[in-house]
């Protein structure tokens, strides 16, 4: 990021305003209503282009810190997502290449809360660089996973007599100690961390108030590499927030009367988005989308879809649904799609969409199961 792009830039923005108020001078009985009915549907203002050579460098980890940061940063930098489309983040480790890149960024935006296990390891690369961090997450009250996955599962629990010998039981049938993703304390904690979020859920954007609180941490974040173009983050952060506001508002009015409160899903994504809107997540694995339920664990989930009536078993996009597919057969039940929104697939490119399209999906798919 060069210091004649703060100079090049101001220096624009200083002969719209005089434009701009020129223009207003020239009629002042303009009617208020149909200068908002002409604003309304006007499209929005083009942004002076930015040199690419003068733009930040903004690297993030996956794809709700890319909407999130894109939407701040609008055109005065270049974002890009680390983990390639398609990827469970989980899934992910950066190779030398990629730590390379992001060293060598001016930003670099992560969820934290443990979504990204390899995160201790670059800013310990990045010791004594210039470049700034953002932990999107930093300041949220952060669940503890395994408490939920408790309360979830403890009617199984007390059924089978001992939850930690149905964990014990799981990795031996897996076979593979090291693709496990290990949950038990201190066990394996040499191995690959991209599936062990140190027993926190870090899933907070799925939450669309956090979301919003997330994107002011990233916009003071911008600002502060960035002072020159504060302002101009701060009204894009404003608009998009506007925008989030809109959706939790949706999320309110289309949860707060359905016929029923709890839902079950292939994945602990969605504690946040639950507890907001009053409702209860009964998960069927761990926080890992790809973690596989013990016998005791899948024997439990059918015994309460069966005893609530429960007529869809969500699993999500990017990894398999297998475990959903099994269980809604076997009560009965169809399996639908709620999206963690951990990374867009082919068919969410090819139409087009983004963090606030999916979550209207998401909000659809709940309606739908919990007035069944």
């Amino acid at each position: 990021m060069k210091s004649k792009f703060n100079i090049r830039y101001l220096a624009v923005l200083s002969l719209s305003t005089l434009l701009i108020a020129a223009g207003c001078g020239k009629n002042n009985n303009t009617d208020p209503a149909a200068t908002a009915a002409t604003a309304s549907n006007a499209p929005a203002a083009e942004t002076t282009a930015v040199p690419a050579a003068d733009k930040m460098d903004i690297k993030v980890s996956f794809y709700p810190m890319y909407e999130f940061t894109k939407n701040v940063a609008g055109e005065l930098a270049d974002v890009e997502v680390l983990v390639p489309a398609g990827m469970e983040p989980h899934d992910w480790e950066p190779t030398a290449q990629d730590m390379a890149k992001i060293t060598d960024a001016d930003v670099l935006v992560y969820n934290g809360a443990g979504m990204e296990g390899w995160v201790e390891q670059v800013l310990d690369s990045a010791s004594g660089s210039k470049m700034v961090t953002v932990e999107a997450s930093k300041g949220l009250e952060i669940k503890e996973g395994s408490e939920e996955e408790a309360d979830a599962h403890s009617h199984e629990h007390e059924e089978a007599g001992h939850g930690e010998e149905a964990h014990d039981h799981e990795h031996e049938e897996a076979g593979h100690a090291e693709e496990a993703h290990d949950h038990e304390e201190g066990e394996h904690a040499e191995e690959g961390h991209a599936h062990d979020h140190g027993g926190l859920d870090p899933h907070v954007w799925l939450a669309p108030e956090l979301a919003i609180k997330e994107v002011r941490t990233i916009e003071a974040a911008l600002s502060a590499a960035s002072p020159a173009n504060s302002a101009a983050f701060k009204a894009n952060a404003d608009a998009y927030i506007a925008k989030l506001e809109a959706l939790h508002q949706e999320f309110q009015d289309g949860l707060k009367d359905t016929k029923r409160k709890d839902f079950i899903t292939q994945h602990a994504a969605f504690g946040y988005l639950a507890e907001a809107y009053g409702l209860t997540q009964v998960p069927i694995a761990g926080l890992s989308p790809e973690q596989e339920p013990s016998a005791a664990q899948m024997a439990g989930i059918v015994e309460f879809a069966k005893a609530h009536d429960v007529k869809t078993i969500f699993f999500e996009t990017l990894v398999s649904s297998s475990v959903a597919d099994t269980i809604a057969q076997e009560i009965g039940a169809k399996a639908a799609v709620l999206n963690p929104i951990e990374g867009l697939t082919d068919e969410d490119r090819s139409n087009n969409l983004d963090y606030i399209g999916i979550m209207r999906q998401n909000l659809e798919a709940l309606k739908k199961a919990l007035n069944e």
